[in-house]
C-alpha cells in the first residue's frame, strides 16, 4: 500500500485514482499520522438461482386483483 501526505494526494489526486483503478491502495496522511485510505470498490456478487425459494413463499391467487378503494386513496393520499 502507497503513503502519501495530504498535500500530495491533492496534487496529484487523478493519478492515484488511475492506481486506485488498477486494484492499488492508497494510505493518505496527516504529518505522517494516516487519516484516510483510497482503495477500489469491490462489488459482491451474488448469485441466484433459478427457483431457489421454491417451496419458501406463496403467491396468493388474488395477486394481482385491483386494491381497495380505502387503500388506493391512501396511496394517493385521499
Amino acid at each position: 500500500m502507497r503513503k502519501v501526505n495530504v498535500h500530495e494526494a491533492k496534487t496529484h489526486f487523478s493519478k492515484l485514482l488511475k492506481r486506485v483503478e488498477k486494484g492499488e491502495s492508497v494510505l493518505i496522511a496527516r504529518n505522517g499520522t494516516p487519516i484516510a485510505e483510497l482503495r477500489p470498490i469491490v462489488e459482491k456478487r451474488i448469485e441466484r438461482r433459478f427457483g431457489e425459494l421454491r417451496g419458501r413463499i406463496t403467491i396468493p391467487d388474488d395477486f394481482n386483483a385491483p386494491l381497495p378503494d380505502d387503500i388506493l386513496d391512501a396511496f394517493e393520499g385521499k
